[in-house]
């Protein structure tokens, strides 16, 4: 079982701001806000399978996803080890 399908499982009634195609780079959720938590050297392992370059991929997440603010459940990103 993912770890997104775990958390929809154990808060059904939640509605969950989710970054189209990083599913896999989730690694939890903020309880207070109910707000995913995603990896961002997990999302950058998905982007470096279709760009060219490692920096293509940091520049794309930077500028298209994570620098975006879609409302109070934006997702949170962690800046964990890459």
């Amino acid at each position: 079982m993912t770890i997104l399908k775990s958390i929809i499982e154990d808060y059904p009634d939640e509605q969950f701001l989710k970054a189209d195609g990083f599913d896999d780079a989730i690694i939890g959720v903020q309880i207070s806000d109910m707000r995913l938590i995603y990896s961002v050297s997990k999302c950058l392992d998905i982007l470096v399978e279709d760009m060219d370059s490692l920096s293509d991929a940091i520049e794309y997440l930077e500028y298209n996803v994570i620098g975006g603010y879609v409302g109070e459940k934006t997702p949170i990103w962690c800046h964990d080890l890459y």
